[in-house]
């Protein structure tokens, strides 16, 4: 592999397909779809190969570029001329590439599901992740958003006097919250306690782990409120958020076949 190839790394989320493109080493495109859109925009060209019709989509208007693949659908949904990544292997990867570093504890909190991935001496030695529902999720939050009538970007402010919220379910959440309403309990509260709940899901994933650098990635890492709660009662020396991060498994996507054996 010669590095002034070109490659795109794509993350087959839930919520949102992400891709970039990097040329020797950095990024020239970045760009996110909705993920029904995205796949709307798909042909099977072959049985069980996919390939993207819609050239205002990236590997498409460049389709003799390597794709490599992670998130949910690699498995499932493979694309022509690609290979397929672990989901850890790709965002820690992704994380090193944004950082520089070598050691630190990465949390992934995504639409649907949330990742603690440890990583020292650039591998990743152990990790855990929710998979098997939407609480403590991007979803979860966007529920109660909608509940409360506010933006995910407004609620995302919010982190003094929460209020106690036992249901972190995407679904159940909902009736609770409505009752707190009802209670009177401020709008402010509420906000704080919602995201103080998702805290309360990942709390037992990161006392797993120890480490002075915590990396928060995925869409939730952009919840100002949630990088407070973590800075506050897990108390690392360095809390960082990527740039980018919704971005770091796509990233990790393209670095890893940049840098394949």
């Amino acid at each position: 592999m010669e590095a002034h190839e070109l490659v795109w790394g794509m993350d087959l989320g839930s919520r949102e397909v992400k891709i970039v493109l990097l040329e020797n080493g950095d990024i020239r495109q970045m760009e996110s779809h909705e993920t029904i859109a995205f796949y709307r925009a798909c042909r099977q060209v072959d049985p069980g190969k996919l390939r993207i019709m819609d050239e205002t989509i990236g590997p498409a208007q460049n389709p003799c570029y390597p794709v490599v693949t992670t998130g949910y659908g690699r498995n499932s949904l493979t694309f022509e001329n690609s290979h397929q990544i672990p989901e850890i292997m790709a965002h820690a990867l992704g994380a090193r590439y944004l950082t520089g570093l070598s050691d630190f504890l990465l949390v992934d909190i995504g639409g649907q599901d949330s990742k603690v991935v440890l990583v020292e001496n650039g591998k990743v030695v152990d990790f855990i992740m929710n998979d098997k529902c939407a609480a403590s999720s991007g979803r979860y939050l966007e529920n109660m958003a909608r509940v409360l009538g506010f933006s995910v970007e407004e609620l995302g402010r919010y982190y003094r006097d929460p209020v106690e919220l036992d249901s972190t379910c995407a679904i159940f959440g909902e009736s609770e919250l409505i009752g707190k309403l009802v209670e009177g309990v401020p709008l402010p509260s509420l906000c704080a306690g919602v995201n103080f709940s998702v805290f309360r899901r990942i709390a037992p994933m990161l006392s797993r782990f120890s480490s002075e650098i915590v990396v928060l990635s995925g869409g939730v890492s952009r919840n100002e409120a949630i990088q407070h709660i973590i800075r506050e009662n897990c108390k690392p020396r360095q809390v960082l958020v990527l740039p980018h991060g919704q971005f770091a498994g796509a990233i990790g996507c393209a670095h890893w076949y940049t840098h394949r054996v």
